[in-house]
């Protein structure tokens, strides 16, 4: 396990830059990511030069961003366990970093095997899963339930993309996929991080993307632009106005208990517990958010 980073990070925005370009590598904090993964997988070219080009350049980047930036949470992206650069991409990991991310992950063994190269080379990282195909998505709840899993994220391109599908603005054609990655984290305790947006310098439609991954239980989403980093830890985060209402909220229940009333309305609506629950774990996100 990284000896850098709480075992318990929960990234609001995760900010990927390429692992074969040391100058935006070095760039990666200044939008104030709570958490980087630099990316050997899709952002380098799949040809064996290349990959083995970027691997000494994101090893680099990556140990200086965690020695110049200790409260960061770095992350390499390797590629699939299955794929021929997998075994190679070990040598731009090392103990320094918050946990590896390993793509296209199917099955339980695709993460054995993953976790198993890890120790052997004296690296006991955690994984950040990807589920972005048809078998990673059903068997999500096998995977995600690992020990070594911390942290998942659904990638909807590929997904389509294995499905044949075709991809749409709404997300109806994900939305099925993007719910069960969502619930299979739910149950084993892991962090979901929500899908990227493609469109670029349009805070409206990330805003959209954003609010309904929030709605489906995501805690968090993957950006490939800086500028959608600060709206990430805005949306996956709890605002001033957020947290005055939850406090409101709780101290309204508190007097109604204390007057002995079992049911009361706040706002001109009944209370229910998964109310008071929602803003007990609105009070808590913030208190972990400062604490970081």
């Amino acid at each position: 396990m990284s000896t850098t980073q709480p075992a318990a990070l929960r990234p609001r925005s995760v900010l990927f830059a390429p692992g074969g370009r040391a100058d935006l590598m070095a760039k990666l904090p200044r939008s104030d990511p709570d958490a980087v993964v630099i990316d050997l997988e899709d952002a380098v070219p799949a040809t064996p030069q290349a990959k083995a080009d970027a691997r000494p350049i994101a090893r680099a980047g990556s140990e200086a961003l965690c020695a110049e930036h200790p409260q960061l949470a770095v992350f390499v992206r390797v590629n699939a366990v299955h794929s021929p650069f997998f075994g190679e991409d070990l040598a731009a990991l090392h103990a320094g970093l918050a946990g590896v991310v390993v793509p296209k992950l199917e099955a339980a063994v695709d993460v054995e095997m993953a976790r198993d190269a890890l120790r052997e080379r004296g690296l006991d990282l955690p994984i950040l899963a990807g589920l972005e195909t048809g078998a990673g998505v059903w068997n999500a709840h096998a995977i995600l339930r690992q020990d070594c899993v911390r942290w998942a994220y659904f990638g909807a391109e590929d997904y389509i993309t294995d499905l044949g599908g075709v991809r749409t603005p709404g997300n109806q054609e994900v939305l099925y996929a993007r719910s069960q990655v969502a619930l299979a984290a739910r149950l084993t305790g892991t962090h979901a991080l929500d899908i990227v947006v493609t469109a670029l310098n349009d805070d409206a439609r990330f805003r959209e993307d954003a609010a309904q991954g929030r709605s489906l239980g995501y805690g968090g989403k993957l950006c490939i632009h800086p500028a959608q980093v600060p709206l990430s830890n805005e949306l996956f985060g709890v605002s001033e106005a957020q947290l005055a209402r939850a406090r409101a909220l709780l101290d309204a229940a508190a007097e109604a208990a204390q007057a002995g009333h079992g049911a009361f309305s706040f706002e001109g609506q009944m209370v229910d517990e998964p109310m008071l629950a929602t803003a007990r774990a609105a009070l808590a996100q913030a208190g972990k958010e400062n604490a970081q």
